[in-house]
């Protein structure tokens, strides 16, 4: 039974699975990735629900770049038509994509723009599209700007923190994930918020992503909610803060 007084504020998904769910049904891996988004609106409007204020999912990686430039075409096809205002404003989801946006077609960056523009003012929860993203890219580009801001003066050596660090991020706008969770059997990061998931409880399922329905997110909710989140203090410290609170 899931406690809604400890839902997270931010689940982060790792969508994998589609290519091998199409494969095991005879089908294209395109067929794979549109089940894919199904799954999608169902998590979204449940997540919605449920009250999580931030749901961010990994979509596109800059090492998919690398695949057949056929499944890479069919991707772009799906973002554009997956971006529908339905999904978005029948939930009052507000839409923020992350990620290097500029390497992606210019009608696919258009659609997003009007996109985030928009749901601007959806206010029940934030959906997150990493697409073309990478945490090494990410992290690069924090680094860089850091730099830059160094060799102008306008920040020192000395003032960089961790604060500088997360506040040069692409998600600089959200809170770090509580729940992270990979579908598809996997068991890596695959080069996602490397620096967010820090502490994030990290939940992994053997269901691919198509298959993933509201029952098997609320057993990823449930086991988060099972844990006990420390830290680094010991689990008698915890246990003290809890009671005196």
């Amino acid at each position: 039974m899931i406690d809604m007084q400890r839902i997270p504020r931010h689940i982060a998904i790792i969508m994998d699975g589609n290519g091998r769910w199409a494969a095991e049904r005879g089908k294209e891996r395109s067929y794979g990735h549109q089940a894919g988004v199904e799954a999608v609106r169902r998590i979204t409007s449940e997540c919605t629900r449920l009250g999580v204020e931030y749901l961010t999912l990994y979509t596109f990686s800059t090492e998919n770049w690398n695949r057949p430039d056929d499944e890479v075409a069919a991707l772009m096809g799906l973002v554009l038509s997956s971006l529908e205002d339905e999904i978005f404003m029948k939930n009052n989801v507000r839409f923020r994509v992350i990620g290097d946006v500029k390497r992606l077609p210019q009608v696919v960056q258009q659609k997003l723009r009007e996109t985030e523009e928009h749901t601007a003012s959806n206010t029940a929860m934030t959906m997150v599209v990493a697409l073309s993203y990478s945490a090494k890219w990410e992290l690069t580009e924090a680094t860089r700007q850091i730099a830059a801001k160094v060799s102008t003066g306008a920040l020192s050596i000395e003032e960089i923190g961790e604060d500088t660090i997360a506040q040069h991020l692409s998600t600089s706008f959200m809170p770090d994930p509580e729940l992270l969770i990979r579908t598809g059997g996997e068991l890596r990061i695959s080069n996602y918020m490397l620096w967010q998931i820090a502490y994030s409880e990290l939940y992994f399922c053997n269901t691919y992503w198509p298959d993933f329905s509201e029952e098997e997110l609320h057993k990823a909710i449930v086991s988060y909610q099972k844990r006990q989140r420390r830290f680094g203090k010991t689990e008698a410290q915890v246990e003290n803060e809890e009671q005196n609170r």
